[in-house]
C-alpha cells in the first residue's frame, strides 16, 4: 500500500467518523436538503478556509482541518442526492445512510487512485492554498450547471465535480497531516 493509499483511507476513515457521530445526533435531516444547498454549504466551508488562510486573526478557535472534513462529508451527501433525489422528510435509516455515504466515499478513492497515478502525483507539490481556490472554483462551477438545470454542452457534470472535491480535501487534509496542523 503507498504512503497514499494509507494516508487517504486513514483521512476517510476519520470523516466517516464524523459523518457517522452525526447521525447519531441529528440522523438522516440533511435528506432534505436541495443539493444547491448543498453546494451552498460547502462554499461557506471553503470561503471560511481561504478567509483564515489569509488572514492573521482567528476569532473562532477551530482549524481549517474541521472544514475541510465537512467539505468531505457534505460533498458525499451532495452526490448522494444527486442519486436519490431530495425527499420532504428523512427517509433513510441511519445505517442506510451511513452505508450510502461509505459508499461515495470508497467511489472518490477509487477515482483518486486511477487519477493519481497518471497525474504522478502532482498534488503533494500544491500548496494548501491552491487546493482551496480549486475547490471554490469548482464550486463555481458546480453553481453554474445547477443554474443550468444540471445540463453542460462539453464539461463533466455535477457529480464529477463533487468527487473532485472531495478528493482536493482529501488532499489537504493529507498535506496538513504532514507539516503537522
Amino acid at each position: 500500500m503507498t504512503d497514499t493509499t494509507k494516508q487517504f483511507q486513514e483521512i476517510i476513515a476519520r470523516c466517516k467518523r464524523l459523518f457517522e457521530a452525526k447521525m447519531g445526533d441529528y440522523g438522516p435531516a440533511w435528506r432534505i436538503l436541495r443539493t444547491s444547498s448543498l453546494t451552498d454549504q460547502i462554499y461557506i466551508k471553503a470561503n471560511r478556509i481561504r478567509t483564515l488562510q489569509m488572514k492573521d486573526l482567528r476569532k473562532i478557535d477551530e482549524g481549517i482541518d474541521q472544514e475541510f472534513i465537512g467539505i468531505v462529508n457534505y460533498a458525499a451527501m451532495a452526490i448522494n442526492q444527486l442519486r436519490l433525489g431530495v425527499v420532504d422528510r428523512p427517509d433513510l435509516e441511519p445505517n442506510k445512510a451511513t452505508e450510502l455515504h461509505a459508499a461515495v466515499l470508497q467511489e472518490a478513492f477509487e477515482l483518486m487512485e486511477r487519477k493519481n497515478h497518471d497525474y504522478d502525483e502532482a498534488w503533494r507539490r500544491m500548496r494548501i492554498s491552491s487546493l482551496t481556490d480549486i475547490i471554490l472554483m469548482k464550486l463555481l462551477r458546480v453553481k453554474q450547471i445547477e443554474d443550468n438545470q444540471g445540463n453542460t454542452q462539453v464539461s463533466e457534470g455535477l457529480d464529477a465535480n463533487f468527487f473532485d472535491i472531495i478528493n482536493y480535501a482529501v488532499f489537504a487534509l493529507i498535506l496538513l497531516s504532514e507539516i503537522g496542523e
